[in-house]
């Protein structure tokens, strides 16, 4: 090759540094590779839960679908298992979200809510005793859950009973962004909540975790019969304020479930924004502010937020998370990512069309693995694990796709990419396992390797090594793996999820470390080094 050739390319070849290094072979050939070293003296965070809410829907499947068919969506979720290839049966999630309903399937078309689908019942009834045969289909889930092992079980409410609220709704009907629940109503919602938690303790399901208050910055309002599902807005004051009453209730009773705060309804809230459920970490967790609540026992040091809404552009959706990150350090408290989907249209990434389910599973992943690395988040959970839709566009709310017939006691379901893509965190980084940080040959920021590929590292206690790598490029991709303050095995364990109908966290043959990974086209691929 002439001198002058040879210069161009090895210049082109440091441009395409951006998102993948470019390695020269000895013959002058060019071919793309990036050098990933992950040093397991380097800890990041360490992991709590991978998982899902089980809203809506699992109460019909629940209660009614055939056995095989709910079994199977149940495996899909929960299954830590392999067949006999190795391809793994489900995403093994590490934790469960269910809804503690307000009374409002019981109201009937008196509820306001317009999707019965959307109305949920109660445990504790208008004379104030409780029927635990209420959301049936709900605890069905649950102990498919014990079942299959999932380590924790988490508690949220959307409304109080609506036999506390101020309107007897299960949603807002006045534009002012207080709570719906009655004054003098704060320790009896605190005690219903805590006799839910007893009395699944007592069947053997604990919640580790209880919510008390979901995504309180927004109305929460509904036009009487339009209403879309349960829910109240909260100021802090009023999250302090129940948070306290919950706090007293659940150690007078000694039940053993700690309050998760404070389900914000975009991570903004929980660092900036206006109104009267804004600064969430500053004024939950400041030891100076008059709201802190980080010295009452069952309040761990721990703030979660949704992601919806800041998933638009990759410097946005950065830089935000940047700042979470900044501000629960500052604090010295724990971030959760709490609940997620692709309910703006940040996935759309600036097209108008129909996205793939490929397009929606990569972009799904690439949410997750910003959220872990750059904000630090050491739980991870999904909104919502199945609804009715399509399997093949635009999956953008949920891991499985629903078929059910007319009166949802049967139908058919389908898995989407964005069940093996959050499969390939949930399956193989356990709880306890902890980030570990890398170092890359191409130097790449968050944002351009957003468009290019991203790459995370986790460990457990014995050495065990996952490796998650997000290749966003239309084109194959070539990792060399270098380990550093750590065994060196000789070979990998790989699986691989593509547009292919059967990628789907397939697993390969094992290979050579020295050999490095080849990273399809538009492909997640988690590296398992044992």
């Amino acid at each position: 090759m002439h001198k002058t050739n040879r210069n161009i390319l090895l210049r082109f070849c440091l441009l395409a540094a951006v998102s993948v290094g470019c390695r020269v072979q000895q013959n002058g050939q060019p071919q793309n590779a990036l050098e990933v070293t992950i040093d397991a003296s380097q800890k990041a965070q360490t992991i709590d839960n991978f998982g899902a809410a089980g809203c809506w829907f699992a109460e019909g499947i629940g209660k009614h679908w055939p056995q095989e068919k709910k079994e199977r969506i149940a495996e899909m979720l929960f299954s830590k298992e392999a067949d006999a290839e190795g391809n793994p049966e489900g995403i093994g999630l590490s934790a469960w979200r269910f809804n503690i309903g307000g009374g409002t399937a019981v109201q009937g078309d008196s509820s306001g809510i317009k999707s019965v689908h959307h109305r949920v019942e109660c445990f504790l009834n208008p004379d104030g005793t409780y029927d635990w045969s209420k959301q049936a289909g709900y605890q069905w889930f649950l102990h498919q859950a014990k079942k299959h092992g999932v380590e924790n079980l988490i508690a949220f409410s959307n409304t109080p009973p609506v036999q506390f609220t101020q309107n007897g709704l299960g949603f807002k009907t006045t534009k002012d962004y207080q709570s719906n629940l009655k004054q003098d109503k704060y320790e009896a919602y605190a005690d219903f909540l805590t006799e839910v938690l007893k009395h699944f303790d007592a069947e053997g399901l604990p919640f580790r975790y209880i919510s008390p208050v979901n995504e309180p910055q927004w109305d929460w309002i509904g036009k009487f019969g339009e209403a879309k599902q349960e829910g109240s807005p909260w100021r802090n004051e009023e999250i302090y304020k129940v948070v306290t009453a919950l706090n007293q209730s659940l150690e007078q009773k000694q039940v053993p479930a700690d309050i998760l705060v404070t389900e914000a309804a975009m991570l903004t809230y929980l660092y900036g924004a206006d109104g009267g459920a804004s600064q969430q970490v500053q004024q939950f967790f400041s030891d100076t502010s008059k709201l802190y609540i980080g010295n009452l026992p069952r309040v761990p040091k721990l703030i979660a937020g949704h992601s919806y809404f800041t998933d638009s552009g990759d410097s946005s959706m950065v830089a935000i998370r940047k700042r979470v990150a900044e501000v629960v350090q500052e604090q010295d408290i724990k971030f959760w990512q709490s609940e997620y989907s692709m309910l703006a249209d940040g996935f759309r990434e600036g097209t108008k069309a129909k996205r793939s389910a490929m397009d929606c599973g990569l972009f799904l992943a690439k949410l997750i693995h910003q959220d872990l690395t750059v904000g630090n988040a050491t739980a991870w959970q999904f909104w919502n694990a199945f609804e009715p839709g399509r399997a093949d566009v635009d999956t953008r709310y949920y891991l499985i796709a629903l078929q059910p017939n007319a009166t949802h006691t049967d139908g058919s379901f389908s898995d989407t990419k964005n069940l093996w893509a959050l499969g390939h965190f949930s399956y193989f980084i356990r709880p306890g396992m902890h980030r570990l940080q890398i170092n890359r040959s191409d130097q790449a920021s968050a944002e351009e390797a957003a468009q290019g590929v991203m790459v995370s590292a986790y460990a457990d206690e014995n050495g065990k090594k996952v490796l998650v790598a997000i290749n966003y490029l239309q084109q194959e991709q070539h990792l060399d793996l270098k380990l550093k303050n750590s065994r060196k095995p000789k070979t990998y364990q790989s699986y691989v999820t593509t547009a292919a109908e059967n990628d789907n966290m397939r697993a390969l043959p094992a290979r050579k470390i020295n050999s490095g990974v080849t990273l399809p086209a538009r492909s997640v691929t988690t590296v398992v080094i044992d």
